[in-house]
């Protein structure tokens, strides 16, 4: 099992392999994301799920990147006898699903040993396998999938083994295929083929980008990986590609991020508008209009990414969890609580893809709808972005949100939607009222958590992101100080203290990555821009060698935490680099508090 960070992404916008540095994939969930059929070893041992190529013996990874503007990933591996390639990808998806390996020989000889063991189910569930034809066939149930190489092929137990020698100028395909059981396998394309329209197609994507600057190539990286996590069948955006990866070494702090949540899909269009990508926004109005049709009381943080609501929560008993960590999670809890921070994130990315692809009478009706209900509810306590499992309580992050939903749907009526404005404008007052009066430390200095505590949370960090209140007033110079204070580890940000009683869990976790970023911009905002350009230039350092980031960061061990790679960091670094770049607006500029 290797290390969080040693991780590489494959993926065909419908699904994603993680790929070590030691040649082995242990995790693929097939024929989707969210999907129970599935690798696993990442959860557990190698005979949970695991396919491995790499040189006999004591073979040396010396170096693995993605060729430039794609999701290929090339792995170099040197030995006594020679020099070979790995390419691994995943190609656009047609019916089904195709992982491709191709093993090239680049000097001398290299003897390679190939280990595939297929398990459906996390890691439940073995197959039958058999030949036919030269091709392996292994089914179970409703799944089955195909391995088609020119390389010799041996059982060896439960699993597949294989020992071939690759010399210079030498190529062995292997190309593993996933279908559903009741259909006839058919012949797949030719691997070098596939590799030349995968190639294709993330070229034209990446040659699309508007986005360049300083740190253009940590910048594109991070828009590649966002893209991966579309599932383009429906416009969704997931969270992140894994399952039960622990937020703090052997804890319970293990979550499914393999869902759609509607903050973390918002937030990462905006990046990807801001870079070009029209075609990704319009897709996802799309599915969030789907997704949430019906009663806007029951509006929920999370759905799956065909958009079904039913996401229970379940543990895997038979896998230990990644180094320990237990349990192992499917489902979300989560989609039952309230946080109605939501509402703000929803309205403000509606309202800026109305700019960016033009007004759409379905979506301001669901606006309208969703902001009628919200002037009911904006009052109550909530669960807060984090999903804390303790007491519901007033948490000032969600109150600003369900200001910034206000403020968007007046700026609509401004610009000539229809909508009750005076109205609207005094629910907008009302709550930017309540929070100025309970929000604030006893003192008057900084925002807190929640009404009433003296907690603090990194989330206070948006408050002018969002156009609540400018950078320069001193309640938020204050509250970025004391956040940055309190919350530091190493220079990095917690986002809240885990140990206090508010969160209902266990304590103890790594920084929070998203929110580091989130410090970047705010210091430069504040007038700070060389402290926030060391922290974002610290913050890059813990990319792994291909560019990706986790959802948290231990600074005790170096090591990267939590499920990977995940959307929240990759946005944040988007996110800080233009901040750094071109400065923070003021409330008044604030691309989407002006609409």
């Amino acid at each position: 099992m290797s290390r969080i960070e040693d991780y590489a992404l494959l993926g065909d916008l419908q699904t994603a392999a993680l790929v070590g540095r030691d040649g082995s994939i242990d995790w693929l969930c097939l024929p989707h994301f969210d999907s129970p059929s599935c690798f696993a070893a990442l959860l557990g041992t190698p005979e949970h799920g695991r396919w491995r190529i790499a040189p006999v013996g004591a073979g040396e990874c010396t170096s693995r990147r993605y060729l430039p503007e794609t999701l290929v990933l090339e792995t170099t591996w040197r030995t006594d006898t020679g020099e070979a390639r790995v390419l691994d990808f995943m190609p656009p998806r047609d019916r089904v699903v195709d992982l491709v390996r191709i093993v090239e020989g680049v000097s001398g000889a290299v003897d390679m040993e190939g280990d595939l063991a297929l398990r459906f189910d996390y890691g439940h569930i073995v197959p039958w396998v058999r030949r036919r034809d030269s091709v392996l066939h292994a089914v179970a149930g409703p799944d089955a999938a195909y391995l088609n190489t020119t390389a010799p092929l041996a059982g060896r137990g439960l699993r597949t083994a294989s020992s071939f020698s690759v010399r210079a100028g030498e190529r062995v395909p292997f190309v593993l295929t996933w279908r559903p059981s009741h259909e006839d396998y058919t012949p797949r394309p030719d691997a070098d083929a596939s590799l030349e329209r995968t190639l294709a197609f993330w070229r034209d994507w990446s040659g699309r980008c508007l986005m360049g600057g300083p740190w253009k190539e940590a910048v594109h990286r991070s828009l590649i990986t966002l893209k991966a996590l579309t599932f383009e069948p429906t416009g969704a955006i997931v969270a992140a590609a894994t399952s039960s990866l622990p937020e703090w070494p052997g804890g319970e702090r293990n979550w499914d991020y393999r869902l759609c949540w509607l903050r973390d899909a918002t937030l990462t269009l905006q990046p990807l508008l801001a870079a070009g990508y029209t075609d990704e926004a319009s897709a996802w109005r799309s599915w969030l209009l789907r997704a949430v049709a019906g009663d806007p009381a029951d509006l929920q943080i999370v759905y799956s990414i065909t958009g079904k609501r039913r996401l229970p929560e379940a543990t895997l008993g038979w896998l230990p969890g990644y180094e320990g960590a237990t349990p192992v999670r499917t489902g979300n809890a989560a989609a039952e609580q309230l946080q109605l921070d939501v509402w703000g994130e929803v309205l403000d990315v509606l309202a800026l893809t109305r700019n960016a692809l033009g007004a759409s009478r379905d979506a301001w009706d669901l606006q309208s709808a969703l902001m009628r209900h919200l002037e009911k509810t904006w009052r109550e306590p909530d669960n807060s972005l984090w999903e804390m499992r303790g007491p519901r309580r007033h948490f000032t992050h969600s109150k600003v949100m369900a200001w910034v939903a206000a403020d968007r749907m007046v700026k609509g009526v401004e610009a000539g939607l229809p909508g009750p404005l005076e109205r609207w404008r005094a629910v907008r007052e009302e709550i930017r009222g309540d929070v100025l009066a309970n929000a604030l430390d006893p003192s008057g200095s900084h925002f807190v958590q929640s009404y009433g505590s003296t907690e603090l949370d990194a989330a206070l960090l948006l408050i002018p992101r969002v156009g609540f209140l400018p950078h320069a007033d001193p309640r938020v110079v204050a509250t970025v100080e004391a956040v940055q204070r309190e919350l530091s580890v190493d220079g990095f940000i917690r986002r809240y203290r885990t140990e206090s009683p508010v969160d209902g869990l266990p304590p103890g976790e790594g920084v929070f990555l998203a929110c580091s970023f989130w410090l970047v911009a705010a210091l430069v905002g504040i007038g700070r821009a060389g402290e926030a350009r060391e922290l974002f230039e610290r913050l890059l350092a813990l990319q792994n060698d291909v560019g990706l980031l986790s959802e948290e960061y231990d600074p005790r061990t170096g090591r990267q935490l939590g499920n990977t790679p995940q959307a929240f960091s990759h946005f944040g670094l988007i996110n800080a680099a233009h901040a750094l770049e071109h400065g923070c607006p003021s409330s008044d500029e604030h691309p989407s508090a002006t609409r």
